[in-house]
């Protein structure tokens, strides 16, 4: 498999959190891929996948466990326009809060569920950010990224 020169960071996000870590990630990475790309949810669907590019999903939690509203219209095309995804490569930043056990991360949880059912290939675990944990989330996930895009140039040669 070739190496991608594009990282493709697409955001899901209701408080601008994770569009804050993934333009971080943007301006500290440029040195280990040619191109990286933010790109909001909004309006996208499954076709986002044909790019020949790596992917990130960065996506905060809502309401009860829910993917963000900008990303619901890409998160529900993963169901009513299933293709098979087994060309993409990906990773998933998680953006929750501990103080709601029961859907810690869960935003971007399901999207790794729905990806992986399409064939699609995680790489790395899904990093999972606690918003309770006193980090900053801009510093911790930018560090993941930065290893996360080590180990995906090395296994895509």
């Amino acid at each position: 498999m070739s190496i991608p020169s594009k990282l493709l960071i697409l955001v899901g996000t209701m408080t601008n959190t994770a569009e804050y870590v993934a333009q971080a990630i943007e301006m500290d990475c440029t040195d280990l891929v040619p191109v990286i790309e933010v790109r909001m949810m909004d309006g996208l669907d499954i076709s986002v996948f044909e790019e020949d590019a790596l992917y990130v999903i960065c996506s905060s939690t809502y309401g009860a466990g829910d993917v963000p509203d900008n990303a619901r219209h890409l998160y529900e095309s993963l169901s009513s326009q299933p293709k098979y995804l087994g060309q993409v490569r990906y990773g998933v930043i998680a953006l929750g809060d501990s103080v709601y056990p029961q859907t810690f991360c869960n935003g971007g949880l399901r999207f790794d569920e729905r990806l992986t059912d399409l064939g699609a290939v995680r790489i790395g675990e899904v990093f999972r950010h606690d918003a309770s944990a006193g980090t900053e989330p801009e510093v911790v996930c930018t560090a993941w990224a930065r290893e996360w895009l080590a180990l995906a140039l090395a296994t895509t040669d």
